[in-house]
């Protein structure tokens, strides 16, 4: 069950939509995640990249991590990295990460909390499960998103939001059935906590069985819908959507989502998506593992000056054994 829940009697509700005049957004295409392994060897659900990054844009990457119950010893991390050209941006349903950065950005992210990485021009980072994680076992579930910059943005310099779970804006489907957790961009006039560069909207919304969400929606975003666990419906033919399931939808003003009546044991609360969308920003990727720019030219530029030491050094206290001695990432 998510960390961050409230009584929707109690929040500021979204507005009701006129049925019959709004412009829903249809089902264009349903994807479902594959599995690989990152990091130090745990595995993730991604539904993109996988279907054309157009559909997506300005999203580059999406990685549903768990619900896993980790025993003792079996936690796993990504260790020490480079990033440049993108924003990374984690969020922690249940259990905890702990993040460090070669700019000083860092903590433990934990229950409903979000931790965004402006990379920029460059940065390295670790996420590595907390010890007391690592040594008792426990829940783990998570989402990492990876947020194109344009390329006027992609050297801007790094910087690190830790976005706590009071921070997320809560807010009321328009009948009290569903709960939705506004993370960054804007919905009908409530703004998320997250600082961006590129215009998007990201939200986690809890629908109740049975119950509908409908959401006014930028006409020139991109749309959506992952689901984190659970079954339901969505757009206005009624496309079911399951867990590991990604639907991106097509124009228009508004989404409907509709929870189905029977959820398996694990969702009873309800049916748990992800809502996203931006706006796209329409120019050539050269992607090459954490670097994503716009040309093969700047991947082998960010590639030399990764090597050099120039996109940042591990703070001397995060070095293995807690050595001071001045060494670079190779």
């Amino acid at each position: 069950m998510p960390a961050v829940t409230a009584d929707t009697l109690t929040l500021s509700r979204l507005p009701e939509l006129p049925e019959a005049t709004t412009a829903w957004r249809p089902v264009r295409k349903v994807v479902t995640a594959r599995k690989f392994l990152e990091g130090e060897g745990f595995q993730v659900r991604r539904p993109f990249p996988g279907i054309d990054l157009a559909l997506a844009d300005p999203f580059l990457l999406l990685d549903h991590l768990g619900a896993v119950e980790y025993g003792p010893g079996e936690a796993k991390g990504a260790p020490w990295h480079p990033h440049r050209g993108f924003e990374t941006v984690t969020y922690l349903i249940d259990g905890a990460m702990e993040h460090t950065d070669s700019i000083g950005g860092g903590g433990v992210i934990t229950d409903g909390a979000t931790q965004w990485m402006t990379a920029g021009s460059g940065i390295l980072h670790n996420e590595v499960p907390p010890q007391e994680l690592v040594a008792k076992g426990g829940l783990f579930h998570g989402v990492q998103l990876w947020v194109n910059l344009p390329r006027s943005q992609k050297m801007t310099t790094p910087r690190y939001q830790d976005i706590g779970a009071r921070d997320v804006t809560l807010l009321s489907s328009a009948d009290g059935g569903a709960l939705v957790r506004v993370i960054a961009g804007e919905l009908a006039g409530h703004r998320g906590p997250g600082v961006t560069w590129t215009p998007i909207t990201y939200l986690h919304a809890t629908v109740s069985p049975g119950a509908r969400l409908t959401l006014p929606w930028a006409a020139d975003f991109t749309a959506m819908v992952y689901v984190l666990s659970g079954r339901g419906t969505v757009g206005p033919e009624g496309r079911p959507l399951e867990e590991g399931q990604l639907a991106v939808l097509d124009h228009g003003a508004a989404l409907t989502l509709r929870a189905a009546e029977s959820q398996p044991t694990a969702s009873a609360h309800g049916w748990e998506v992800l809502v996203l969308g931006g706006l796209p920003i329409r120019e050539p990727l050269s992607r090459y593992g954490p670097f994503v720019m716009n040309s093969r030219h700047e991947i082998i530029q960010a590639v030399e000056d990764y090597e050099a030491g120039r996109l940042g050094t591990i703070p001397a206290e995060r070095l293995p054994h807690h050595s001071a001695a001045d060494e670079r990432l190779t």
